[in-house]
Formats: structure tokens, sequence, C-alpha cells
């Protein structure tokens, strides 16, 4: 019988326990890290949405030859503008994903005007606050800026 238990393979109680006693120390470490950055990830959500809109921006001057303008704004984007003026080639169902404009992490509208007074267009959200300006959490996030 002894021979028989040697060859069994397989974990113990106590082998089981130091391997949950370990997950719940790195959980206990890390959990806290992560958990206490909520404004950090709301702006690294707000660049990556700038970034995505500024990739359909480009998709929709390469189809029309231009950027949307600011009255006809990133509605452009997912239905055909009928403001003047007319588009060449406006690609049927948009170029964003799931057929809206997003809101920033902060829900409010992204702030679009073009011609910008930083490039052809600028893009903006205007941080947790709504307004602009600010430091820290409410300071704005620019298509213009490098951070």
């Amino acid at each position: 019988m002894n021979k028989e238990r040697c060859n069994e393979k397989g974990f113990t109680l106590i082998e089981l326990m130091v391997v949950i006693v370990v997950l719940g120390i790195l959980a206990g470490l890390i959990v806290p890290r992560i958990m206490g950055r909520p404004d950090e990830a709301r702006r690294a959500k707000a660049r990556i949405q700038i970034e995505s809109i500024e990739t359909a921006l480009k998709l929709f001057k390469l189809d029309n030859g231009r950027y949307p303008s600011t009255e006809q704004g990133l509605n452009a984007l997912v239905e055909a503008p009928v403001t003047e003026p007319p588009l060449k080639n406006w690609r049927q169902g948009g170029y964003l994903e799931k057929d809206k404009v997003p809101k920033d992490p902060w829900d409010y509208d992204f702030i679009y005007l073009s011609p910008g007074a930083h490039g052809e267009y600028d893009l903006s959200s205007l941080g947790a606050d709504g307004e602009v300006g600010g430091e820290g959490k409410d300071k704005d996030i620019n298509s213009w800026d490098s951070d």
C-alpha cells in the first residue's frame, strides 16, 4: 500500500494553503495600488479616446479631402452631415465604432474645433471639472499635447 501512495501525484492540503496565503498577500499588496489610481486611469482612457477619434478624423479626411468643420463637429464621423460644405465620399457606416461619438471618462463631450488654434483641428477633453484649464485631475487633455 505504501508503494501505491508514493506514486500518487497531487497537492497536499498544506501545499494548497501555502499557495492561497501567498496569493492573498500578493493581492493585498497589488490591489490597493491599482485601486488608488482611478484619476490616472481616467486620464489615460481620455488620451486613448482622443487618439481613436484622431484616427477616425484622418480616415474622414482621406475620403473627403478635409476634416469636418466645427459646425459639423464630431457627429460627422457617425452620420453624414447635411450642412455645407458638401462631402465628396462619406463612408457608409461612419468612421467610429458603435455608431456614436464617445463621451470622455467624466461623461462630458469632447471639444472639437476645425480649423484649430494648434493645427488643422483641436480636440480636447476638459478633465474632471468639465471646465477649461485646471491642474491635476482637472487638467485638460488636448490632442496637441504630448504628455
